[in-house]
């Protein structure tokens, strides 16, 4: 299935699901439910509790392992000799370890999906279960089960950029009495000299140093470059920026 995400004002992404559950029906639309999974320190600590371990012995285990990305408690044992030779030589952490490493990324609690909104044609119970938490409905299976089943998923990203830009063009008219419309002047060549000039900071998907350093060398004067820009920055086709601000 195609995905669709859209940026809305941090503020009225609220008003677009409703939006959109009066346009299809409110029970035709559900947010969709993730879940949080128990990582290696977490797991450790939850463990401890269960069998009433000392809060600070169980705070020093969970600290030997390292704070890294997608770390387990099984690749810890291999990086760090000192909780290793603790699992070796003490009962107690490794009855705890061993139970640990058994629930490790198994689904601790359930939250709503940051952005994830799902439209079906018939209500949504008729397609898979849900689920209610304070008022809100969403679907009991994630995101990855539903577009298996070939659902429609949509995200709706709350963008605070969004939301800045909206309160400046309120504050322009409120102090200056001028009301701003971004599609009357697309070709202010001012404002095309702040990308070459490199100064995009504050500017949303602008601000890193590779990106600000491509406008350096791409030199954009028209919105179709900067379109161009957006595009081209990123892993698929980024080998191809030289060939581009060569053929600009």
């Amino acid at each position: 299935m195609p995905d669709f995400d859209v940026d809305f004002c941090y503020e009225k992404r609220d008003q677009v699901i409703e939006y959109v559950e009066r346009k299809y029906g409110k029970d035709h639309v559900s947010q969709i439910i993730t879940f949080g999974t128990m990582s290696a320190r977490m797991v450790i600590r939850d463990v401890a509790r269960v069998l009433d371990l000392p809060y600070a012995e169980a705070d020093k285990l969970a600290k030997m392992v390292p704070n890294e990305l997608h770390i387990t408690i099984k690749k810890a044992l291999e990086q760090n000799r000192e909780f290793q030779e603790l699992y070796e030589t003490d009962e107690q952490v490794k009855n705890l370890l061993n139970i640990a490493m058994a629930l490790e990324g198994m689904p601790r609690q359930a939250s709503t999906h940051a952005c994830g909104i799902v439209i079906t044609k018939e209500p949504v119970v008729n397609y898979v279960p849900l689920y209610v938490r304070d008022d809100a409905i969403s679907t009991q299976y994630i995101m990855t089960t539903l577009e298996e089943l070939g659902l429609l998923k949509m995200d709706f990203l709350g963008l605070r950029t969004l939301t800045v830009i909206q309160d400046t063009i309120d504050l322009v008219k409120a102090n200056q009495g001028i009301e701003v419309h971004f599609d009357e002047k697309m070709n202010d060549p001012k404002v095309y000299q702040l990308w070459q000039n490199g100064k995009s900071v504050g500017i949303f998907q602008f601000e890193s140093q590779g990106m600000t350093n491509f406008m350096k060398e791409l030199k954009p004067d028209c919105l179709e470059d900067i379109i161009a820009g957006v595009s081209l920055y990123r892993p698929g086709p980024m080998d191809q920026i030289p060939r581009y601000i060569a053929n600009k």
